[in-house]
């Protein structure tokens, strides 16, 4: 099992190059995405543990 798993990661990882290298403005948006839902994630935790703190 653990040759499935470097394909699947080298397949990530190749398609991720190849859409890097063909859209970089797609790519670039994708990122910025992700990097706010993870911020987004990142706030709502320490909102919450304010929130608990604060009750």
């Amino acid at each position: 099992m653990k040759w499935v798993k470097r394909i699947a990661i080298g397949l990530v990882v190749v398609f991720a190059l190849f859409y890097m290298i063909t859209r970089p403005e797609d790519a670039a948006n994708a990122v910025q995405g992700a990097v706010g839902a993870v911020w987004n994630a990142v706030e709502s935790v320490g909102r919450f543990f304010t929130s608990l703190a604060t009750s």
